[in-house]
């Protein structure tokens, strides 16, 4: 399932299109950037970003001129409603998920809780 920018309520931004693009110019055919939700950080849950060579049929993908993110159906259900960005500032150089569902997070945006 997948839509121009968005899908399950949960968009890309232009500037982390073109970064998803950038990581995956070396990869195979049909790779993508996986986000998922996983247990840690100092919030008690973690982002975590990987390559995926081959996305898993009940993967949703989030689609944006032609940059592809998968995100397992767990982890849609902690960030549906949310934003991913990139930014780049003074503490580097980073993928930000902008998370409505989220309570509390870390100074770094890498981890939050619910």
């Amino acid at each position: 399932m997948s839509e121009s920018g968005t899908i399950a309520k949960v968009e890309m931004s232009e500037r982390a299109a073109k970064r998803v693009l950038a990581i995956l110019a070396g990869e195979e055919a049909g790779a993508a950037l996986r986000l998922a939700v996983d247990g840690g950080g100092c919030s008690g849950l973690q982002y975590a970003y990987s390559v995926e060579t081959a996305p898993r049929p009940e993967d949703v993908a989030i689609e944006r001129d032609g940059a592809k993110i998968v995100v397992d159906p767990v982890s849609v259900t902690y960030i549906a409603g949310a934003r991913i960005d990139y930014v780049e500032d003074l503490m580097g150089q980073s993928f930000r998920v902008e998370n409505p569902k989220a309570t509390a997070s870390c100074g770094c945006g890498s981890s939050f809780s619910v």
